[in-house]
């Protein structure tokens, strides 16, 4: 009698926790507000809305709704740190709900999710698989998402696609320096180690998976800010614990939020890793660690 109250109590509480983690992934998301000290003294500050790992499916309701609302917080610059696709079908729906975000300075970059589709396997090999760092190139299989056609709207509205490339914007004032790289988990990262432009007010590293081997060349070129997404921020957190995996080779302290990055002999730079609104289609689930939007505020 014992033994069937436990396992009922098991059950239960498994198919309770099973739940609570879907109502958390598809329903309740959220607007993080973080402030780093990056821009030089007396410069305006500038309100960036830093998006990543959306895994758009075109029915995901709710989803669209809340990424339709985010408009509303007029930033002054988005961040696109990859990851916005899940199904072929995803690019109309994405630059419907991002509206009026598009018409914002904005910068993106790619990451696995915008070239290959989910595909279903075991969720345990998310906690087995290591840290993909020894991927030892690129993927073989054939590209089945509409990349370029998502490159092209991005890039409609004015966009920076910084896919292993650099650009410069001018926010509020303040001439911003961008050098992006492609996706580090694909190994599509192609860094030269050029210094970031010296002459810029602000420079920022951008990137799908933070790699450190891609970390630490943003910080020896000298960017003040670093930012990217694919670690879901764990997708599930324990409390007292945090994180158990970053699906790269980032450390699970690191693995959501405002933290710094440094080298030998580099000044430290600001990291801001988002843990993504959004999850494979075959895995939608989260526990204690709602999907985001972060709000980065960045002041002298």
């Amino acid at each position: 009698m014992r033994l069937a109250r436990l396992l009922t109590a098991t059950t239960a509480l498994g198919l309770g926790t099973l739940a609570y983690s879907y109502v958390e992934a598809t329903r309740r998301f959220v607007v993080r507000e973080v402030t780093a000290p990056v821009l030089p003294a007396g410069h305006a500050p500038i309100r960036v809305l830093h998006l990543s790992d959306i895994h758009l499916v075109p029915g995901q309701a709710a989803k669209r709704e809340w990424l339709r609302s985010l408009a509303g917080l007029e930033p002054d610059l988005v961040v696109d740190t990859g990851d916005n696709l899940a199904h072929p079908d995803s690019v109309g729906p994405l630059v419907q709900e991002l509206g009026a975000l598009l018409d914002v300075p904005g910068v993106f970059v790619f990451g696995s999710n915008d070239y290959f589709a989910p595909h279903l396997k075991s969720p345990t090999a998310y906690l087995t698989g290591g840290t993909g760092v020894d991927k030892g190139g690129d993927w073989e299989r054939e590209k089945d998402l509409p990349y370029e056609r998502l490159r092209s709207e991005l890039s409609r509205g004015g966009w920076l696609d910084l896919n292993n490339a650099r650009g410069e914007l001018t926010v509020n004032g303040t001439r911003i320096a961008f050098t992006g790289v492609d996706d580090p988990h694909l190994r599509y990262d192609r860094l030269d180690h050029a210094p970031a432009d010296a002459t810029a007010d602000l420079r920022v590293g951008v990137a799908h998976a933070p790699y450190l081997r891609v970390l630490d060349s943003f910080n020896r070129a000298g960017n003040e800010l670093l930012l990217a997404g694919h670690t879901h921020g764990g997708q599930l957190q324990l409390p007292g614990i945090g994180a158990l995996v970053t699906n790269c080779d980032l450390d699970t302290a690191r693995a959501n939020g405002l933290h710094t990055h440094r080298t030998p002999g580099s000044e430290a730079s600001y990291l801001h890793v988002s843990a993504g609104c959004g999850t494979s289609p075959y895995t939608p689930f989260r526990f204690c660690c709602r999907p985001e939007a972060t709000v980065l505020t960045l002041t002298g």
